[in-house]
């Protein structure tokens, strides 16, 4: 349980099928996971996450983004989670770029996970570069969401042995899996209050 003795409110943003939003309400789950997944917000009404979370019996919601200006947008997904009564938000395969002031009214409680090992190869097409490049090590980075893209203090990490015969979606299964183990435990510890940030650091409770 946190440390406040309640279960904290999370909203995950999705775009597609979320396979770490499944994660995210898997761990929830258990009856000792100090959050609770509170809605599930998709920008497409043909996200594939959408179905699974209502099987869950997780509140749903859709709310376009095309056509839309970016502060609109924004400003109808802040209000969507406030009346679910988020406390942390969680970025799942969430295919938009925030706004600043979005962004900065959730500082420190907005977290993404990330296929790479940040400040290490931000952006897309992470897996066909890391192959490109030579890397002889990935993984995923779960990190505080700041106005910046894929930048922010980072919470967690998990590295990867690339591979010889890597091609990008044997090492996008690969580090998948990392990422399904290491977001909910990033939850659990913002959670539970245990984070810490300084500056650009993220302090654990055990002053790591």
């Amino acid at each position: 349980m946190s440390q406040s003795g309640a279960t904290k409110a999370v909203g995950i943003l999705i775009s597609g099928r979320g396979s770490n939003m499944r994660a995210l309400v898997q761990a929830a789950q258990a009856a000792d996971f100090p959050a609770r997944i509170a809605v599930v917000i998709a920008n497409k009404a043909e996200a594939e996450g959408l179905d699974y979370a209502r099987a869950q019996g997780i509140a749903t919601a859709v709310i376009p983004s095309k056509g839309k200006s970016r502060e609109v947008f924004d400003g109808e997904l802040d209000a969507a989670l406030r009346q679910h009564g988020v406390e942390i938000v969680c970025l799942a395969g969430f295919m938009r770029l925030l706004t600043a002031g979005f962004v900065e009214s959730w500082r420190g409680r907005l977290l993404n996970i990330h296929p790479s090992l940040l400040p290490a190869f931000r952006g897309t097409q992470v897996h066909e570069r890391v192959i490109e490049s030579g890397a002889r090590f990935t993984g995923c980075t779960v990190h505080f969401v700041v106005p910046e893209m894929d930048e922010g203090p980072i919470i967690l990490q998990a590295a990867i042995a690339v591979p010889d015969d890597a091609t990008p979606d044997t090492l996008a299964e690969l580090v998948l899996t990392e990422e399904h183990r290491l977001y909910p435990l990033a939850l659990r510890l913002l959670a539970e209050g245990r984070l810490r940030v300084e500056g650009n650091r993220v302090r654990h409770a055990d002053g790591n």
